[in-house]
């Protein structure tokens, strides 16, 4: 309860100095904050926008002249405006214990390791095109995975856009807005080479790494370059577990990371392990050939070096890795932060291997889930 509650009852609503009190479905009395109530009155939101449009910064302190149970809903009349806010009961239960709102999205992980390859879900490109049910069967496996692959591409560059749209909008890095993993004359990244590329998450030097990402194979039919890819957040649970000294270690230590070539200096701080609200792995941040001349104390290295090789060994490890060959007209879509990739060298002369990929934020990915799974707020 916050702060005393005077004791003037009207029809089941106790009205306090700074909030109320009003008896809840499951036989518990809830306590709102009189500003919670009025910036939260239907009312408060544009009908077409569904945006906020009561200012709380006004003057006006708001202050209930009135306050009762009308059936199933609360009824205030505001001193001074007048103004009349009715709340549902049932709305207003949810926010009485001061917990987030329930998130569709916040779905639990499932591990999985290097057997999962034939497990993973797979959806036909020309079906989710057609299909918005299916789509949301896709960004679930995405969320609860981190991994699926899309089958029976368009051999072009718009097959692609189409379908990494109806995750989200395309999310550009100082690469672009997509990039094309062949052998590059003039090679910027190990990726345009034919050389083995070892397991990383992409684009650790920008602020905020992007967070889907499409990789569509448009051609491969070269001796070698097997995909590798493995579930970071179940190797690093198997160090929480095992090693929680190190698994500290690399939560909670930022570490530099850098891009610098042909114009750009790219400089962000990550933390290899990614913790989400709740204190679950969410996800990782790894990527040694990006990884900067680490400026932390040398005393403080003699214990961090130690955990990251351990974690690094570790992913190496055949109990996570998984090692498949990605087909023309199949596009591997992952969560960046979640699954480490990496490829095995191939010989370039021995024929054509091309993927072009682009990426698209986790934020977009978790809205789409939402609007096709629940109704919003406004519903």
């Amino acid at each position: 309860m916050h702060g005393s509650l005077d004791s003037a009852l009207a029809g089941g609503v106790t009205l306090g100095g700074q909030g109320l009190e009003v008896p809840l479905a499951d036989g518990t009395r809830g306590y709102f904050n009189y500003y919670w109530l009025r910036d939260n009155c239907p009312s408060s939101f544009d009908s077409e926008t569904r945006e906020r449009t009561f200012d709380i910064f006004q003057d006006i302190e708001p202050q209930p002249a009135s306050a009762r149970l009308d059936g199933e809903a609360l009824e205030i009349v505001w001193q001074g405006s007048g103004h009349v806010t009715r709340h549902r009961l049932d709305w207003l239960a949810p926010y009485a214990k001061g917990t987030p709102r329930h998130d569709p999205a916040d779905l639990p992980r499932r591990l999985w390791y290097a057997d999962h390859y034939p497990k993973i879900a797979r959806f036909s490109q020309p079906d989710l095109m057609r299909d918005r049910v299916l789509v949301g069967k896709w960004a679930e496996a995405l969320l609860v995975e981190g991994v699926a692959i899309v089958t029976d591409m368009p051999d072009s560059d718009a097959g692609l856009t189409e379908t990494a749209r109806l995750l989200g909008q395309v999310r550009p890095t100082f690469f672009g807005d997509y990039f094309d993993v062949r052998v590059h004359a003039d090679p910027i990244n190990l990726a345009y080479t034919a050389k083995a590329l070892e397991l990383h998450t992409d684009v650790p030097a920008e602020d905020m790494a992007p967070g889907v990402q499409f990789l569509h194979c448009r051609a491969n039919s070269v001796t070698g370059g097997d995909n590798l890819i493995l579930d970071g957040t179940a190797a690093a649970a198997d160090l929480r577990r095992d090693h929680p000294a190190d698994f500290a270690l690399l939560a909670e230590t930022e570490i530099p990371f850098y891009w610098e070539h042909d114009g750009y200096d790219m400089r962000a701080r990550q933390r290899v392990i990614e913790l989400d609200r709740h204190g679950e792995i969410s996800g990782l941040t790894i990527s040694q050939h990006l990884a900067d001349v680490f400026d932390l104390p040398q005393h403080f290295l003699d214990r961090y070096y130690p955990a990251l090789r351990r974690f690094g060994r570790l992913l190496q490890s055949p109990k996570y890795l998984v090692r498949y060959r990605l087909k023309a007209g199949e596009c591997v879509v992952f969560d960046n932060h979640r699954v480490v990739h990496g490829r095995d060298a191939y010989t370039a002369a021995s024929g054509k291997r091309y993927l072009r990929g682009t990426y698209v934020d986790r934020g977009e990915l978790r809205s789409t889930y939402r609007a096709l799974v629940t109704p919003g707020r406004f519903a």
